[in-house]
Formats: C-alpha cells, sequence, structure tokens
C-alpha cells in the first residue's frame, strides 16, 4: 500500500468526472471480500464516505488512490475498464469491425501493393479495433486497455498524460507487485522509480520492479502517449494458466512450447 501522505490526494476529487460503472466494481468486489467500507478506506488511506460516493459514481479518486484500491482488493485496471462503455463500434469483429474501421478494402483502406492481395477478412481471436477500447480518464490521465477483455496475465494499456498531469503527488507515490514495461510513442514525460529519475521522450522504453515506488509526470506543453504491460500483479501464472489464455485467442495447445521454445509456425 502507498505510504501514507501529510496531505489529501484526494481532496479536488468532486472536481473529477466519475467513469461510469467504475464504482460498481469497486463496491462488486468490496462486497465479494467481505470488507466493509470504513476497513477499506482504513487500508488506502481514505475516508469510509469518500469510498461510498466513488462507489455510487458521485466522486473519483486520483490514479494513485485508485490504484491502491484495485490492488487492495486483488482487482486489476483490466477489470476496471471493462465496465466502462467503450466507444462507437464497441465489440465489432470480423466484416463488421471491418466496415466499421475502413480497413480490408471497405471505407477508406489503400489499395493493396501491386502482386500483393488482400487476406479475407474472416475475424481475428484477440483483436481489438482503435475504436473500440474502453477508457478510464482521471485528472488529465487517459488509460485504454489493449486487451479485447480482462487478462489476469498482463494489464495491456496505452496511456496518455495530458500536461500538466501526473500520475501521484509527489509525496504519495504508486507501488504494487509485478513488473511495469513502458515504451513511448509520441511526447515525453518524466518518470521517477525510487530516487532516481529521469525525462524519457520518443523511442525509450523502461522497465522496472513496480513494488518500488513510482511516478510519472508531464511538466511539458504536449501530451505524452505510451504503451505499457503490468506483469505479475497478480502474481505469475504457471504454463498451463498462459496455454489456457492463449487458447482463448484461437492459438492451439499443440503449437505452444515453454522453456525457451519456438511456436510451431514460427
Amino acid at each position: 500500500m502507498s505510504p501514507s501522505t501529510p496531505r489529501d490526494p484526494d481532496a479536488d476529487a468532486a472536481k473529477r468526472p466519475a467513469a461510469p460503472g467504475v464504482g460498481e466494481r469497486i463496491r462488486e468486489a468490496r462486497q465479494a471480500e467481505g470488507i466493509s467500507l470504513r476497513e477499506l478506506g482504513s487500508r488506502v488511506g481514505v475516508s469510509a464516505s469518500f469510498l461510498s460516493q466513488v462507489e455510487l459514481g458521485r466522486a473519483m479518486p486520483s490514479m494513485g488512490t485508485l490504484w491502491t484500491i484495485v490492488s487492495e482488493l486483488d482487482l486489476s485496471f483490466d477489470a476496471l475498464l471493462g465496465t466502462v462503455a467503450p466507444g462507437p463500434g464497441a465489440g465489432a469483429s470480423g466484416v463488421g469491425a471491418a466496415a466499421a474501421s475502413g480497413v480490408n478494402g471497405v471505407g477508406s483502406s489503400p489499395a493493396p501493393s501491386p502482386g500483393f492481395e488482400r487476406l479475407t477478412t474472416v475475424g481475428l481471436p484477440g483483436l481489438r479495433r482503435a475504436d473500440t477500447a474502453p477508457d478510464i480518464r482521471i485528472g488529465g490521465v487517459r488509460w485504454e486497455r489493449l486487451t479485447p477483455g480482462d487478462d489476469p496475465l498482463v494489464e495491456f494499456v496505452r496511456v496518455t498524460y495530458s500536461p500538466g498531469s501526473e500520475s501521484s503527488p509527489a509525496d504519495n507515490m504508486m507501488r504494487h507487485t509485478g513488473l511495469e514495461y513502458m515504451h513511448v510513442m509520441s511526447g515525453q514525460m518524466d518518470i521517477q522509480v525510487g530516487f532516481d529519475s529521469d525525462t524519457v521522450q520518443p523511442g525509450d522504453s523502461l522497465t522496472f520492479d513496480a513494488s518500488i515506488p513510482h511516478r510519472i509526470v508531464n511538466p511539458y506543453d504536449v501530451p505524452c502517449v505510451s504503451i505499457w504491460a503490468v506483469v505479475g500483479r497478480h502474481g505469475f501464472a504457471p504454463p498451463h494458466e498462459i496455454a489456457r489464455r492463449l487458447a482463448e485467442y484461437g492459438t492451439p495447445a499443440s503449437t505452444m512450447h515453454f522453456g525457451g521454445g519456438h511456436h510451431s509456425g514460427e
């Protein structure tokens, strides 16, 4: 859990728009764990009344506090994002998705290069179209889930930090179990891990132990877009669980190899 702070990072929570479905999912998880509002509030450092407002959709905590809440409830951002209504065309796949997004010869898709033919669109397991990613927006930070559903093995998200936004206050840095992997697509931002910090720019990548207090801030005048993967926040999965999840995305278990093997189609 994050260290205590001399000030309330959620003092301006009423000014933040509540994300639809987030509070309901938190309440369901809390009740499933048999934890009272008072107990959960004590664990994460906020009042029971504030948590009640969050669950009712009347307030939104800071990003750092939300991370602490989902960690205490053994949730993931994937699970929260799964309750947020995605944009137009959500849930489309196969031919319908192609029509919605203008790919594979539909809409504004460009013609193939000479000598090449388009693949027939029959639906691709595990595909999420660009306009269907559910998101959460808090304090100038936007999280978009890139997996087609809640994945217990990894939290794979695109995060946009608008100018002046931060993941958490300097005196209440985030920390949780797992490893984090990050790649900057555009813009720049400052990242602090423990006592070390640096500015990351397009093309830069970073890997770190998420149990070390960390913080991201964008003090610059352009948004910073980055891709993140958080692995092991709920423990590391055994091979059979990895195989089960890959099978859901259309990969036959017979083609999977562990311990340094290669996919049979490579």
